[in-house]
């Protein structure tokens, strides 16, 4: 599974961040980018693995986005969500 954000669509509601802050975070732009567990920031497609959280809580914090900013893929590529 991997995962990124649209920062066109991103609205900077920092939804995702109430929910996963270990995951997400707003950068000085103040849209929504994914920290990885070394430290890395983006908004581009990040593999599951690059980060300690739970796939349904990942799920459900791009749920929480009002603009559907956050996209997951699974490991075939096959969009998820939105």
């Amino acid at each position: 599974m991997r995962v990124r954000v649209d920062r066109e669509l991103c609205i900077s509601a920092a939804s995702c961040i109430a929910l996963l802050p270990e995951v997400f975070e707003l950068d000085e732009e103040g849209k929504a980018v994914i920290k990885s567990s070394d430290g890395s920031k983006t908004s581009e497609w990040v593999e599951f693995s690059k980060f300690s959280a739970d796939e349904k809580m990942v799920l459900e914090a791009a749920k929480s986005c009002p603009t559907n900013a956050v996209f997951i893929e699974d490991d075939t590529g096959k969009q998820i969500y939105p």
